[in-house]
């Protein structure tokens, strides 16, 4: 069977981002957002490529309502039939221990994915749900499932585990799972393509940077350690999310802020912390820097916790690995933000790790590194939407 287009999917839990894909030129057709979802003040943002933006306000009471629109745009601008869709091809966050890759869609994930809600609560259930309102909208189209946490399920147990009773990683599969390995799998093997040898031979530290982010230890192609855990509020600060902390920490503050309710607490730590808890300006990072370049204090100081972090975790894993090839930036923060990235390999230099100042001034795919440094820093836009649409289409011609 000859796939040629791929329309991949994100959902989330009011909202449904898209792109279809033409996998035989390699192409994206369209892309687009429909937000709030069965909620007032529906909106729907559709690009064609090449063609304007189409914007509309739309009540969309369900995600089958969103995608039986979405289907309708396609088949407006850029396809003639819903059946010129091949398949569809969905990012599913937490995979748990059961899967290791990528997968067709059938009753048995289905009910995994839902096996892991518990794991995943913010965002399984939404995936979910895009699952089968395609399932409603589309019917026996041919559906895969990328799971984030798959690229991660190569780590050894030693990294995985928690200090913790034993029995609760028996009973409720308490460990290490990491989230971006769609973006972490995709980087370094460019990296290693970049570099013109087989990933089997290097070392790569791969530093996904955006809102929400995070860093993978890649030796010969296998992911070994990350930093993000069971859920993707550990590791880093964040945009708003607190990162690694001191458990005690939440009893501290419920107790003082007479918090009573532990969800509450999770979302202070989700939804309120991170850079935007340390400086109480903003979770964007160019606001930041803005606002340090102002003199701002407490923004500098979220900006200087972020890259610390990001310097600690570096050094951690090129220990944890023996050695390190390469440092790879990427994400919306790690492709685009020149002073951050000196920022967090600055003092590296005793590790091989600098990068040249007028190197670091442009954006795409690039080399950075300093002359004369051992360890190469690299610049790897990523595309997770290409990953699932390219695993779709593997999974999919295999039937």
């Amino acid at each position: 069977m000859v796939i040629l287009k791929i329309l991949v999917i994100n959902a989330g839990s009011s909202s449904l981002k898209y792109q279809l894909f033409d996998t035989e030129q390699h192409l994206v057709l369209a892309k687009g957002v429909c937000e709030r979802i069965g909620i007032d003040g529906g909106h729907i943002k559709h690009t064609p490529t090449g063609k304007p933006a189409m914007e509309e306000d739309n009540a969309m009471a369900t995600h089958a309502d969103a995608i039986r629109r979405v289907i309708e745009l396609l088949t407006s601008t850029v396809i003639s039939s819903m059946h010129e869709i091949d398949a569809v091809g969905h990012r599913v966050l937490h995979g748990g221990a059961e899967f290791s890759g990528s997968v067709l869609v059938n009753d048995d994930v289905k009910a995994a994915i839902r096996r892991c809600f518990p794991l995943g609560p913010l965002h399984n259930p939404a995936n979910l749900t895009g699952i089968l309102a395609c399932e409603e909208a589309m019917g026996n189209i041919p559906q895969v499932a990328v799971f984030d946490t798959a690229f991660h399920q190569t780590m050894p147990d030693y990294a995985y585990m928690y200090a913790i009773p034993y029995e609760y990683y028996e009973k409720y599969k308490i460990r290490r799972y990491g989230f971006h390995g769609t973006s972490h799998r995709y980087v370094s093997a460019k990296a290693a393509e970049f570099l013109g040898k087989d990933p089997s031979e290097l070392k790569i530290i791969t530093c996904h940077l955006g809102n929400g982010s995070s860093i993978c230890a890649v030796d010969g192609g296998k992911c070994v350690d990350t930093s993000m855990g069971l859920t993707p509020l550990e590791g880093l600060p964040m945009g708003t999310r607190s990162g690694v902390l001191d458990p005690a920490i939440l009893e501290t503050v419920m107790k003082n802020e007479n918090i009573t309710d532990i969800s509450d607490m999770l979302n202070i730590l989700n939804k309120k912390s991170g850079v935007l808890g340390i400086s109480g300006i903003s979770s964007d990072f160019r606001d930041l820097i803005a606002a340090k370049q102002d003199g701002n204090e407490r923004a500098a100081l979220a900006l200087k916790c972020f890259t610390y972090s990001i310097k600690k975790y570096i050094g951690a894993y090129a220990a944890a690995m023996g050695g390190v090839d390469a440092v790879v930036f990427t994400a919306g923060v790690g492709e685009n933000n020149a002073t951050l990235r000196a920022e967090a390999v600055e003092g590296l230099e005793f590790m091989g790790i600098a990068i040249d100042e007028a190197k670091n001034n442009t954006r795409g795919t690039v080399d950075v590194t300093a002359n004369g440094a051992k360890v190469r820093t690299l610049v790897i836009p990523t595309d997770e939407e290409f990953v699932i649409a390219s695993d779709t289409e593997e999974i999919v011609r295999a039937l």
